[in-house]
């Protein structure tokens, strides 16, 4: 059925590197869907968690904290 095709693979080297593609391409399509699973999953924080915690931890002002949080409201 397969033959040499000159480069000593044959019916089985064939098979083998189709397989180890198809893992490879597998493995890729997991990696990218699980990392993408993680930035958008359900534990992901609102804007405004996300503006009380800045604002608790102290990397903004009261100000700034009023401003934005008016801004959100807005949208």
């Amino acid at each position: 059925m397969f033959h040499n095709f000159g480069y000593g693979m044959g019916a089985w080297g064939i098979l083998v590197m189709l397989l180890f593609w198809v893992l490879v391409i597998a493995l890729a399509v997991w990696l990218v869907r699980s990392l993408s699973d993680r930035q958008a999953g359900p534990g992901r924080a609102s804007a405004r968690e996300i503006l009380d915690q800045r604002y608790a931890r102290g990397e903004l002002s009261r100000k700034d904290y009023e401003t934005m949080k008016a801004d959100l409201n807005d949208g």
